[in-house]
């Protein structure tokens, strides 16, 4: 019997994408007002260098085995204690200011400082822009009080939660929040699924995964033999990970419910 839905966060919950491409458009034409460079391209090239360099550095397993992506990289702050999280707040700073120095200067502009200036307005930028799907606050409404509801998410606590806690409205919707940097594992690593049933004293039976990711989310959930519901908005090609479900929109998820009582 179903007694409790998981949640992954970004792009599922809260609409991550829209809030970084808003982030880097709004940062990406003060370069076009200041040197002429065309937003989109500036944009591309630093996406391009940022991967480039965080591939580089020797914390890149670590960010991979939780789930951090370049772009949280460039602003994030990463102030946990614990891991390899020092080393990251540490070299962050410099990272951003690489990473947008390197793709100014692929569009002819050879200015650190300026760099340097947009490295900085990005966090904020990006901080000013949550965004929520329009159907997240209708669907949680309306799983609340009959459902248990856990969020899992990959990535570093302090980044997390600072996405939580910009988003202030999400967090009382959900009985645990599980976030990979704390556990020490990221999804698809089974074993924080499992660490997510022992918190909330349930089976694996008893649950259901509902996420955009298939290889983290889905992936994870199937490994750790609990039922997935792939939500893919953007009509993405299937791969060889097949979820039990899968919906275009959180509302889908009544009629699964419905099926699975």
């Amino acid at each position: 019997m179903l007694k409790a839905i998981f949640f992954d966060l970004d792009d599922t919950l809260l609409w991550d994408q829209k809030s970084v491409k808003d982030a880097f458009v709004a940062t990406c034409k003060v370069a076009e007002e200041r040197y002429g460079v065309d937003h989109e391209q500036l944009e591309e090239a630093v996406r391009e260098e940022a991967r480039k360099l965080y591939s580089s550095y020797e914390f890149y397993p670590f960010t991979q085995m939780i789930g951090i992506n370049p772009f949280e990289g460039l602003w994030g702050n990463f102030l946990d204690e614990h891991d390899e999280f020092p080393k990251m707040k540490e070299m962050v700073p410099l990272y951003r200011k690489d990473a947008w120095t390197a793709g100014l200067k692929k569009l002819g502009v050879d200015d650190p400082d300026f760099g340097y200036e947009l490295a900085e307005r990005f966090p904020e930028e990006r901080r000013k822009t949550p965004f929520v799907y329009e159907e997240t606050f209708k669907t949680l409404d309306a799983l609340k009080g009959n459902y248990r509801l856990l969020l899992l998410t990959n990535g570093s606590p302090d980044l997390q939660n600072t996405k939580l806690t910009i988003t202030p409205e999400l967090v009382p919707y959900f009985d645990k929040i599980v976030i990979s940097g704390d556990f020490g594992r990221g999804k698809p690593d089974p074993s924080l699924f499992e660490h997510a049933l022992s918190l909330m004293e349930l089976e694996k039976e008893e649950v259901i995964m509902v996420g955009d990711n298939l290889m983290t989310d889905i992936l994870g959930a199937n490994r750790a033999g609990i039922q997935s519901v792939w939500i893919n908005r953007h009509e993405k090609e299937r791969n060889e990970v097949i979820p039990t479900y899968e919906i275009k929109h959180l509302e889908e998820l009544f009629s699964i419910i419905e099926e699975l009582k």
